[in-house]
């Protein structure tokens, strides 16, 4: 009796280990799930940043928005392979090879201020390193500080084929930076573009870098109260640098790992299942041979 009672301990003891082992090991399922889902939905609300350069013979033209002021164009010519010719005399207007617009519109942030912008059409072909330069005089102004604003935006064509250039101005000054150059030097702007695109959405930014060289005024002194102004815009390089947001997140991988999870989580309740009902067999068993022991010895 006494061994036959150690046997039925020792099994139940061992059962119920094996439910608490498989019981622990559907905990750390359900974690597992758990996290596995809350990685997903991190890495689909939290995409990733991917950078590519696409290499390109020539850029579209851009659109150049200068907002001179007082200031006088004196000179607007498209040149290549770095050659800037030599400067225009004040009393002399030369003769200018670059398409350029006019417009006159209300800025977009006060009614108040009427803005006028010569809006040219620049530089193209990178490979032959085209640039634009241009040349502004001014003899006085009201401002505190002497500078010339402008503005690229992507593309000259949108401008000539709108229908309404103040207001395609007015959205362009809300969506693109302004920027400024001085007077007495030579700002030579190298622009390169940067498209970005993710969530159903595409934007396009101009990122410049720009050398500044001091003008040596060699006139005699009373010209020298017309301030010049010289300006250059070239292309840096003939690569578009495209940034595109990625979703890391593998939903197959998921799921697979899902369907895993469950799979286990059902061996172990149906493990569960069985080892209750060995349980309760083996104890009814026990009290049916205990039952008959005590009938004999009655």
């Amino acid at each position: 009796m006494a061994i036959g009672f150690n046997k039925a301990c020792l099994k139940n003891v061992f059962t119920i280990i094996l439910v608490l082992i498989y019981l622990l090991l559907t905990t750390v399922a359900v974690f597992l799930a758990y996290q596995t889902i809350s990685d997903f939905m991190e890495k689909l609300n939290h995409p990733v940043m991917s950078v590519s350069y696409k290499e390109v013979e020539e850029f579209t033209a851009p659109g150049i928005a200068l907002y001179p002021g007082k200031a006088q164009l004196l000179s607007c010519k498209h040149h290549y392979h770095d050659n800037i010719p030599p400067l225009v005399a004040l009393d002399i207007l030369e003769e200018r090879n670059c398409i350029k617009e006019e417009v006159i519109y209300h800025g977009p942030y006060s009614n108040q201020t009427q803005k006028r912008a010569i809006v040219v059409r620049g530089p193209t072909d990178v490979r032959n390193r085209e640039l634009l330069f241009l040349q502004f005089s001014r003899n006085e102004t009201d401002e505190d500080f002497s500078a010339i604003s402008y503005m690229i935006f992507a593309k000259f064509s949108d401008m000539l084929e709108s229908s309404d250039k103040a207001a395609f101005m007015m959205d362009c000054e809300r969506n693109y930076s302004m920027w400024t150059f001085s007077g007495g030097f030579r700002t030579w702007v190298k622009m390169s573009l940067v498209k970005t695109s993710g969530r159903g959405n595409e934007s396009v930014e101009f990122r410049q870098e720009s050398n500044v060289v001091k003008y040596i005024d060699k006139r005699p002194p009373q010209e020298q109260a017309n301030e010049l102004f010289f300006v250059v815009f070239q292309w840096r390089d003939p690569f578009i640098q495209q940034v595109k947001d990625i979703v890391t997140a593998n939903p197959w991988n998921t799921i697979a790992i899902l369907c895993g999870v469950f799979m286990a989580l059902f061996k172990a309740a149906d493990f569960a299942k069985l080892s209750i009902k060995w349980t309760i067999k083996i104890r009814k068993r026990h009290l049916r041979a205990k039952m008959r022991e005590l009938n004999q010895i009655s």
